[in-house]
């Protein structure tokens, strides 16, 4: 491992010509200035790879691989096996960060001792406004700004999940070979490596102060193709494989794996197309019945309104698809009524 180089930052990249500049010229205007940039193409058909290499023309730090379009875990993995630094940043293509986040969070990191170091971050939309949503990522404040154990403190997996908002020892990357799933065309494949790196990790730090900006306005097709559909079961079906191979990790988290595979699972639900929603449920309800067979799933460990709502989809998907969607409907009814009378009443003044 090269000395000089503190942090590796690894950027993937697909057909993100219109937002690419911006990334990495953010990237470039680094205070930390012993970094490399490790860019992976994906087999790009716009012209990603030609601004990537202007950017590793003038400046030796930056660096690209590019690949046959094989997905994002892969490029994810490919990016990490090249890595360098003593510390790796993730930087996804179409975002763009503060130029103090990777000098703030190596510091942090050496000075706590941390295998992983995460911030807060800010969403914005690009097309609608100007406007940035500061997000925190802990919803506890006062697990901010100390060193966490996850197997004492499993409230963290609870918290925000991303994996793109600090550094990562690689060290303990490497020592771990923690990778990213690699189903070729998947979806939701940082899950998988965001609940690994909780899961090993002793030392993780939570910063109070947001450097990434995450954009929001580019719209994941996943939601209205059917190939996608399965990509959350898919993920998480890879977790537990992780999770069935080592007794003491299963011991520590399974219970706290299935908490978050069910908001995921219903999450996932409610953003796919109407038509896919009732064999989602099916799938859902099937997985989850085999966890309540085997004893796995403790209750107590979520609120009544959602182990309400897991009980009926376990018990009837298909009803509960029906009795869902009619709530919905009559929710939007009844808020475009108000709307409707509301302008009504306008218009009369």
């Amino acid at each position: 491992m090269e000395k000089n180089i503190k942090v590796s930052i690894v950027v993937p990249i697909y057909n993100v010509e219109k937002y690419l500049n911006q990334c990495l010229k953010s990237i470039k205007k680094q205070t930390l200035k012993e970094i490399e940039i490790i860019c992976v193409d994906d087999g790009s058909t716009d012209k990603s790879l030609d601004i990537v290499k202007k950017y590793a023309l003038k400046d030796k730090r930056f660096k690209y691989f590019t690949k046959e379009n094989s997905g994002y875990g892969n490029s994810m993995n490919l990016g990490f096996e090249h890595a360098l630094g003593e510390y790796i940043g993730i930087v996804e293509s179409d975002d763009y960060i503060d130029s103090h986040m990777f000098e703030d969070l190596y510091n942090i990191a050496k000075k706590n001792d941390a295998e992983i170091v995460k911030s807060d971050y800010y969403e914005f939309q690009t097309e609608k406004s100007k406007k940035f949503d500061y997000i925190k990522t802990v919803h506890i404040p006062y697990l901010y700004n100390k060193i966490l154990n996850p197997s004492e403190e499993t409230e963290i997996f609870h918290f925000r999940m991303n994996t793109w908002t600090g550094i990562y020892k690689n060290s303990f990357i490497k020592k771990n070979n923690i990778r990213h799933n690699e189903t070729p065309g998947a979806s939701y494949q940082d899950n998988g490596f965001w609940f690994k790196t909780l899961a090993l990790t002793t030392r993780i730090y939570y910063v109070d102060k947001a450097y990434y900006y995450y954009r929001q306005d580019n719209p994941n097709s996943s939601i209205n193709n059917k190939k996608k559909v399965f990509c959350m079961c898919d993920e998480y079906a890879h977790i537990r494989e992780f999770l069935d191979s080592n007794d003491i990790l299963k011991s520590n988290f399974l219970k706290v794996f299935l908490i978050k595979k069910y908001f995921n699972y219903f999450y996932t639900y409610k953003r796919i197309a109407d038509k896919y929603k009732i064999s989602f449920l099916k799938r859902f309800a099937k997985e989850f019945n085999e966890s309540y067979k085997k004893k796995e799933f403790d209750e107590n460990l979520m609120d009544s309104r959602e182990m309400g709502i897991l009980l009926r989809i376990m018990k009837d998907p298909e009803g509960f698809y029906y009795d869902d969607t009619i709530y919905c409907l009559n929710e939007e009814f009844y808020n475009k009524s108000n709307r409707y009378n509301y302008l009504l009443e306008e218009v009369k003044k």
